[in-house]
């Protein structure tokens, strides 16, 4: 994987049941799975960010900047694959779209109009990411964290 390249991914988080504080977003209640973030890397850095991601959850050493850092923060979250696919186009929300299903409403998403980037699973996603990622005619990487 090219850090340098832009695109989009997945961050897929195994949790225990928990509430976390997001901030001003205030405390959010998790079940007992797996949480999957949709996230894009479109900026100058590229997927630089997946590897900020990566780095954030096993060091827990830098201060929240997005949302999905507090679950990065938090003993309750264990970063477990990062989903990544290099693409110019903005398909986070179409990936959001897609996923779909239970989610945690307003996280992730200030600045689109979707209800969530954050969806929840019961069991394990890898393959219906997969599946989401080839149905938009990307080609997925898994990084295992």
């Amino acid at each position: 994987m090219d850090f340098s390249e832009k695109g989009v991914y997945c961050l897929v988080f195994e949790n225990a049941s928990c509430a976390v504080e997001v901030g001003k977003k205030g405390i959010f209640s998790f079940s007992e799975g797996f949480h999957v973030y949709v996230g894009s890397a479109l900026g100058s850095g590229g997927m630089k960010r997946v590897k900020r991601h990566i780095e954030l959850s096993l060091r827990k050493d830098k201060n929240p900047k997005w949302h999905v850092d507090y679950l990065h923060l938090s003993s309750y979250f264990r970063l477990s694959w990062a989903v990544c696919a290099s693409t110019s186009d903005r398909l986070e929300c179409e990936i959001a779209c897609r996923l779909g299903g239970d989610s945690v409403p307003g996280f992730g998403c200030t600045d689109c109009s979707c209800k969530s980037h954050l969806f929840y699973r019961k069991t394990n996603p890898l393959l219906e990411i997969n599946v989401v990622f080839k149905s938009l005619g990307l080609s997925p990487v898994i990084l295992e964290c």
